[in-house]
């Protein structure tokens, strides 16, 4: 006995005409078109909100002269200066190396880059690497409360120094 069709429905899904071809890519190009529009709109939520962010003042202070004995190496936190003090006076070195932006590290008598290899001198002159130029000196002086003051900005030439 064959029992009537639409009461096991254990068979039911095996008789089901399947889903044409036509209907499915019809299906497929609405919903693309749903997920690119919700797309867009995120995207133009997102718009008013800045995704880069200004960098801070490109002149900082650095602290009181004194503070910084003579034949001193000071690397300012949460700045890419190296300061330099000797003999004749002060001098800023940028840490940033001219290959491709990386941080330099310094050494006993040299800075390196740790990403691509590049060796600079106490001067910042290139000894190796890929770099296509030294690293620059920057302008530092002193502001009318007696602090040090970096502008890295401003580029000196190498071996300017800011005699106190």
């Amino acid at each position: 006995m064959i029992p009537p069709s639409g009461s096991s429905p254990a068979k039911k899904g095996r008789f089901e005409k399947p889903v044409k071809r036509r209907n499915f890519l019809g299906f497929a190009a609405v919903g693309s078109f749903l997920a690119s529009w919700g797309a867009g709109i995120i995207g133009a939520l997102r718009l008013p909100i800045p995704s880069v962010y200004p960098e801070a003042n490109p002149r900082f202070r650095i602290g009181r002269p004194d503070r910084f004995p003579v034949g001193s190496v000071t690397r300012i936190p949460g700045r890419n200066v190296w300061i330099f003090r000797d003999e004749r006076g002060f001098y800023a070195i940028s840490a940033v190396c001219t290959h491709l932006g990386c941080i330099v590290d310094r050494g006993e008598d040299h800075f390196k880059c740790p990403c691509h290899g590049s060796v600079f001198d106490e001067g910042g002159k290139v000894l190796s690497g890929p770099a296509p130029s030294p690293l620059p000196w920057l302008e530092i002086g002193l502001d009318p409360s007696g602090e040090l003051i970096v502008d890295t900005q401003v580029a000196v030439p190498p071996g300017s120094r800011y005699a106190v």
